[in-house]
């Protein structure tokens, strides 16, 4: 599943790819996999990235507008 909100949301943030799979404990690579959408990414990384963005998993995953939880 491509989640463009992944990509927007780093960016806000002014931080790399990198920096974002070291928050999750996985390999840059992988992180790009999931950013880009040829590999699924995990519920509980998409719970990470919630967390760590301040947003919802609803709005994470593109079904709501943006609301900071």
């Amino acid at each position: 599943m491509y989640l463009p909100r992944l990509k927007d949301l780093r960016e806000d943030k002014d931080m790399r790819q990198k920096e974002i799979a070291g928050v999750l404990g996985i390999d840059q690579r992988v992180y790009s996999t999931y950013e880009t959408g040829r590999r699924d990414i995990p519920l509980r990384h998409l719970i990470t990235l919630a967390d760590f963005y301040g947003v919802t998993l609803d709005y994470l995953v593109g079904r709501k507008p943006p609301r900071k939880v």
